[in-house]
């Protein structure tokens, strides 16, 4: 799965690991082109009494103390690690607040989500959201994240160390011939298997629908009668999960670049590679007009510059290109290939790909494009890797069955994936396979959430958003018997605090006065 790391992504909020190179975006069983038969499925909301297992979790109180960022209060908060056997133990969520500034009245918590899964909800806060979120909405709410169990500060799942890692993101994912295929999948099953030895315990406990049960017992033990939140990407799939579970106590919900709960992994992951081409056209119709792009000029077409991108690709694969890595890493087409991926989630980072294109291109230095898988890949320079990639692959394949199950299988989907992207298509085709080799089976189907009796929840999707088309938000809004859809006619992945003052406008009213936008209505 492809994700984002950059500042601008983060303050715009939208972190979801695509399905491609070596971390599956989503999970499961239908055809590419077909809805999937389980759609007739709905997640059914939990009784609105609790249960008197649960009386203790519930009657928690968070200890808030100092984080060692200024401004903002941290707390450790358990909740059990099985629902349904409350004794087999606790799993412990780290939680933080920034507490509202003021003035008017207080409308309670906001709790906000960068997505992933595995995006660290707390570094998003303290990083971006605490600080700079609307100054109206961080007078009135107390500003708060849980980083959901598996990921960063809460039991962070574990698998491969960073030199390994490192191997692993650079195996071949368009494999030529059997012995590469071999390669690739030796790589997701040594993947597993280092998850499956870390975290054995954990990883059967990591599903979305467990996670949004712990932001009800975070929920009650900050006194909040009802949640509000902000989700973006995978966020919009978590928030829309805790609606369904607890339409009662849902409050104002924000779902911004929405997926559709009710969509096989099969049909996600070949959704996501028509959204990346067509991410890719909108940054190659720009890039052929500017002086230094290296994919053509203005009398080039975007099919042109993508066969050129292409033979790029393939010749990296032949013959990789230095770096300067300190690690001695050079540039071979499965780490270019998520660099580009990198800088499509963003508009703001096109300047960046066609510097680090043309050097690779040109100049045969890969660093540029090094530099953007890195940040995907959440690889620090001193060859350390958060857990962004460890709890991504834990959630998607415990959330639903594999997209494929066998090399076979993929080979026979590969046609219709390169159909979907000429660029990106035989890549994501072999991507969408790492769950096929999962140490602990899918407990999550596809399913359709109605969340019927919960307030007016927004739901916002961009038009040419990579990582999660728009078609997936227009149907989440369908599902939801009170979704209302907000449009952002634009580029990159998610919209709001990316510049359109008529989406922000749209949602701070909401959240500041409960007033939803008119259910279609359209921003540029």
């Amino acid at each position: 799965m492809y994700t984002r790391r950059s500042s601008r992504s983060l303050r715009a909020g939208g972190i979801l690991l695509a399905a491609a190179l070596l971390t599956s975006a989503c999970s499961a069983g239908a055809s590419t082109n077909a809805a999937t038969s389980a759609a007739d499925v709905a997640l059914a909301p939990l009784p609105r009494s609790t249960p008197a297992a649960l009386a203790p979790y519930y009657g928690h109180k968070a200890r808030w103390r100092g984080c060692g960022v200024p401004g903002f209060e941290c707390a450790t908060l358990k909740v059990p690690l099985d629902y349904d056997r409350t004794g087999d133990g606790d799993v412990r969520l780290a939680v933080s607040r920034k507490k509202a500034t003021g003035p008017g009245k207080h409308l309670g918590s906001l709790f906000v989500n960068p997505g992933g899964p595995g995006g660290s909800a707390v570094g998003y806060l303290q990083a971006y959201a605490g600080i700079g979120y609307p100054a109206a909405v961080r007078a009135r709410y107390d500003m708060v994240a849980v980083d959901p169990r598996g990921v960063a500060r809460s039991e962070p799942v574990k698998c491969l160390d960073g030199r390994a890692m490192d191997t692993y993101t650079q195996t071949d994912v368009t494999p030529d011939d059997g012995r590469e295929t071999t390669e690739l999948v030796d790589a997701y099953k040594k993947f597993a298997e280092g998850c499956g030895a870390h975290s054995a315990k954990l990883l059967r406990h990591v599903s979305t629908v467990e996670t949004a049960r712990d932001m009800d017992i975070v929920r009650a033990a900050l006194g909040d009668r009802k949640l509000n939140y902000v989700g973006a990407s995978y966020g919009t799939f978590l928030g829309a999960t805790y609606a369904g579970l607890f339409p009662g106590r849902s409050g104002r919900l924000v779902l911004d670049g929405a997926m559709d709960p009710s969509l096989s992994a099969r049909r996600l992951n070949f959704d996501q590679t028509a959204g990346f081409e067509t991410a890719f056209q909108s940054f190659a119709k720009d890039c052929v007009q500017q002086p230094d792009c290296p994919l053509g000029t203005k009398t080039t077409t975007t099919a042109r510059a993508g066969q050129k991108l292409r033979a790029f690709f393939a010749e990296l694969d032949a013959h990789p290109v230095p770096t300067g890595d300190a690690d001695r890493r050079s540039l071979g087409e499965a780490l270019a290939t998520t660099g580009v991926i990198a800088a499509m989630y963003d508009e703001s980072s096109w300047a960046q790909l066609r510097e680090a294109l043309g050097s690779a291109m040109k100049e045969k230095d890969g660093a540029g494009l090094l530099v953007l898988a890195d940040s995907y890949y959440a690889r620090g320079a001193d060859g350390h890797y958060s857990n962004l990639m460890s709890a991504n692959a834990a959630v998607n394949c415990l959330d639903l069955p594999p997209a494929y199950d066998s090399p076979e299988e993929v080979e026979k989907a590969v046609p219709a994936f390169e159909k979907a992207s000429s660029v990106f298509g035989e890549g994501l085709a072999w991507a969408s396979l790492n769950c096929a080799y999962w140490p602990v089976g899918p407990t999550g189907e596809p399913h359709r959430i109605k969340a019927k009796g919960a307030a007016p929840i927004v739901v916002v999707g961009t038009t040419r958003d990579p990582a999660t088309p728009y078609r997936w938000a227009r149907a989440l809004a369908t599902q939801l018997s009170s979704g209302r859809l907000l449009t952002y006619d634009g580029d990159g992945h998610t919209a709001y605090g990316r510049g359109s003052t008529c989406i922000d406008s749209a949602i701070d009213a909401y959240l500041l006065r409960g007033t939803p936008p008119v259910d279609g209505k359209r921003c540029s």
